[in-house]
């Protein structure tokens, strides 16, 4: 996964194909066109977006480009997992401060972290089946919220599995979040691209840049700008190269409900 062949460099930048170490190839998503997030809901496809993010329950966008988001290294919500899958406090299953109904993963061996892969392989082939393009993993960071039973180095050896099985089936793979991780999610796990929240938020967008070029997408949420949308934009622009970004609700429901929100970079 450590290739040039597995990582958003050299000719990729070009071609957009990446020739995987794996049985099949795979597309980045394409450059010079604007994106939606809709976890949320499925919604009409903004005039200008030519890549869509949906959950894998979700069917892709018609004439776009897929991204089919998996929760990778913590529980969906209402889902069953094993306890001996989860990383235990001492009140029972740890959960995310965030949210409250997501358990984490846990990835602190090798014997589990195969498990893990194995059960996330059903929602990747679920992606492939539908006729997405590409997958982000989200949570990678979850070692941030184990109360110290999880590293980086435990979250990059449980990449390397998901990406590797998600390549075999002809997706490529975003890196969600994290910049603690340097280059090691495109060298040692094999990602192809990112995906970040807030990176203008937080200062974050050139890191990711630094390691997959223009091959970065970038929420940010209007309940947390620093600013204003056109100032956060105006920002995330001035960079070279420049992620897509877009504006969205924090909740980023579908087009059809009040608390909808989304401009474009």
């Amino acid at each position: 996964p450590g290739s040039a062949a597995t990582g958003a460099a050299g000719s990729a930048e070009a071609t957009g194909v990446l020739a995987a170490d794996t049985t099949a190839a795979v597309t980045l998503p394409p450059v010079g066109t604007g994106f939606d997030y809709q976890l949320g809901g499925a919604s009409p496809v903004p005039a200008r977006a030519g890549i869509v993010v949906r959950d894998s329950t979700d069917e892709p966008a018609a004439d776009a480009y897929g991204i089919c988001y998996v929760n990778g290294f913590q529980t969906q919500p209402g889902e069953t997992w094993p306890d001996d899958l989860l990383v235990q406090g001492d009140d029972g299953p740890l959960v995310d401060p965030n949210w409250d109904d997501e358990y984490i993963l846990d990835t602190s061996t090798a014997q589990k972290r195969t498990a893990i892969a194995a059960r996330q392989a059903t929602a990747v082939d679920r992606c492939a089946d539908a006729g997405f393009q590409a997958v982000e993993f989200d949570n990678l960071d979850s070692w941030y919220r184990s109360a110290g039973a999880l590293d980086a180095d435990d979250a990059l050896a449980l990449a390397t599995l998901l990406v590797d099985h998600a390549h075999d089936r002809g997706l490529a793979v975003a890196q969600k979040n994290t910049t603690d991780i340097g280059s090691r999610g495109r060298d040692e796990a094999g990602f192809d691209f990112a995906i970040a929240e807030e990176c203008d938020r937080w200062s974050e967008c050139a890191d990711y840049t630094a390691v997959y070029g223009p091959h970065v997408l970038d929420v940010e949420y209007t309940d947390d700008l620093l600013d204003t949308a056109e100032e956060a934009c105006a920002r995330i622009l001035a960079l070279e190269p420049a992620p897509r970004a877009i504006v969205r609700d924090r909740d980023l429901v579908p087009a059809s409900e009040d608390a909808y929100a989304y401009a474009a970079c």
